[in-house]
């Protein structure tokens, strides 16, 4: 497989808001895009404030754009908070280096996009990405 569907976009942020809505979590927003960064599918619940869908996508292009989980990256821009103040500026504002937001794999490792979630905690909105991935037959990283 080499291109994250549609389908199994539409699945993995169908199935992060079900575990959202099943753990009791506050109104969420999840965004699915491709391996080149691209909008596959955003959803935003009701009662989810406006920046979710661009904090939930800020993530999601950081997570791509480095090849590893936001929480990786949270963790590498406390290490050298400069060159990720530097990534957010380059990319004009859509890197956002926050918990919540996992790479989609194939079964092979190849990544084919990334899910990001916001509305509760790092943690929160990451269980819920992964719970996407896995609801989709996929592999997250």
């Amino acid at each position: 497989m080499t291109e994250l569907t549609l389908l199994q976009a539409k699945t993995i942020a169908d199935a992060a808001l079900a575990a959202a809505r099943q753990a009791g979590y506050q109104p969420m927003a999840v965004v699915v895009l491709d391996a080149s960064g691209n909008l596959k599918v955003a959803l935003r619940e009701d009662g989810a404030s406006m920046f979710r869908v661009d904090v939930a996508t800020g993530k999601t292009w950081a997570a791509i754009g480095m090849g590893a989980a936001s929480r990786m990256l949270a963790q590498r821009a406390k290490d050298n908070p400069n060159f990720f103040v530097t990534l957010a500026a380059t990319a004009k504002g859509r890197f956002l280096p926050q918990t919540g937001a996992v790479l989609i794999k194939d079964g092979a490792g190849a990544v084919l996009g990334g899910v990001g979630a916001s509305g509760g905690t790092g943690d929160e909105d990451e269980a819920i990405c992964i719970a996407g991935v896995l609801a989709a037959g996929l592999a997250h990283g």
